[in-house]
């Protein structure tokens, strides 16, 4: 049985799904301050920042050539256009929280590779 579909519904899908979401300033600044108080520690070395259609991470490194230690994605959530912010180790999703701050409270209570 066919079923009838309006090309207007499938074009707005695919504009919404191909929209790239990036970080704002003050989401880069809050990254890049943890960024360099780990660098200082010595906990991190390098970092990555890429783009998916509908997600953007922020992933950090002890060496260039490994796997990230962390991610940190932000994407918009399915109901309204807010965003969620998930943070993730090489394995599995430690958090996902509304705020950013309120994701970045894990790393202060010092976060160690083992």
């Amino acid at each position: 049985m066919a079923k009838v579909v309006r090309l207007e519904d499938i074009r707005i899908d695919r504009k919404q799904r191909a929209t790239p979401l990036y970080f704002n300033r003050t989401e880069l600044d809050a990254l890049l301050s943890l960024y360099s108080h780990q660098v200082a520690d010595g906990e991190w070395r390098d970092y990555a920042i890429d783009h998916k259609p509908g997600m953007a991470m922020f992933s950090v490194f002890r060496h260039s050539f490994d796997r990230p230690l962390f991610t940190i994605a932000k994407r918009m959530q399915t109901t309204g256009n807010v965003p969620e912010y998930m943070l993730f180790d090489t394995q599995k999703m430690l958090a996902r929280k509304g705020r950013l701050t309120d994701l970045l409270d894990y790393f202060r209570k010092k976060l160690e590779v083992v």
